[in-house]
């Protein structure tokens, strides 16, 4: 696949804070790609370097085969943007802010379909200071699509919506690639990167720390298997840890609680194992990784942290 998106040794510093420290990463065409970050990780920054909106202090970036700081002109028509924060001049009707920005290129969608979509037509007459914080989320993603991009960048897309809300963007954002469009995303919201993103890069103090599918991100971190056994026969968790899927295990009690790295191949081994001591399990539980327990185990920290 050819890729949309082309990052090489990115860096940008303020003063003695590296925000973006040495980023190399390609976004193909037509993917949905995620980027994850404690507050202050260096996400929006890198972003509106792709932008054009900042300039980097050094490295190469490209959208669509151009360098965003000579070829705004072209990107103008070709890159959807949506900001973590819009100002709007609040007089106006939304109806008037969207022909406005529509004006602005060269080709756009139809304006009364997009408000449709995002559930704006009945608020196409109101003033902007009449809608909610919702509403004005809702807008600013429509103008990110208005020129019917082929690059759209979506800075925290579902901030303030109610989970009605937050579920109809993210069918706008599957529609999109439906339609082969290659969108960036930052959230917040770890459920939605793994719903919606085909990769992620978790970013922490300006650098890449991780990059791939939500599935193998999850896959690579450990599962947890909680058990109990029908006799009152005490094991040893030494014993246990020599079974060769299981990492570590606690005995609290009665009960077993191990990590390993193979849930399925650790179970078989479990049971192997009941089988020669002439046991069997009372109850097993099994807690597959998340990628919010990727997210803080790799930063360290929550996502609002």
């Amino acid at each position: 696949m050819t890729e949309a998106v082309t990052i090489k040794n990115l860096s940008k510093r303020y003063g003695e804070i590296s925000a973006v420290n040495d980023v190399s990463l390609s976004i193909l065409d037509g993917e949905i790609f995620g980027i994850l970050g404690p507050n202050g990780a260096g996400k929006t920054t890198m972003i509106e370097i792709i932008e054009g909106l900042r300039e980097q202090d050094s490295g190469e970036v490209y959208v669509l085969g151009m360098d965003p700081r000579k070829g705004r002109k072209e990107l103008k028509d070709v890159v959807g943007v949506q900001l973590q924060s819009t100002s709007f001049y609040k007089k106006l009707k939304v109806s008037e802010v969207v022909k406005q920005f529509a004006a602005y290129y060269s080709h756009h969608l139809d304006v009364d379909g997009l408000l449709n979509s995002l559930s704006l037509e009945e608020k196409k007459n109101n003033m902007i200071e009449d809608l909610s914080g919702g509403q004005r989320q809702r807008l600013t993603i429509l103008l990110a699509l208005i020129n019917d991009p082929k690059v759209i960048f979506l800075d925290e897309p579902t901030r303030d919506l109610d989970p009605r809300g937050r579920r109809q963007i993210w069918k706008i954002i599957e529609k999109a690639r439906e339609d082969k469009k290659t969108l960036i995303l930052t959230t917040h919201y770890i459920e939605e990167a793994e719903k919606l993103c085909d990769r992620v890069a978790i970013m922490d103090s300006g650098r890449i720390i991780a990059l791939d599918t939500p599935v193998n991100l999850v896959a690579a971190s450990n599962a947890q298997i909680r058990f109990g056994v029908a006799s009152k026969e005490n094991f040893d968790c030494t014993e246990l840890k020599k079974l060769s899927p299981i990492i570590d295990c606690v005995k609290k009690d009665v009960e077993y609680t191990l990590w390993v790295d193979n849930v399925e191949a650790a179970i078989v081994e479990l049971v192997k194992y009941l089988q020669e001591k002439n046991n069997t399990f009372s109850y097993l539980h099994v807690s597959r990784a998340t990628l919010e327990d990727v997210f803080i185990k790799m930063t360290g920290k929550g996502i609002d942290e």
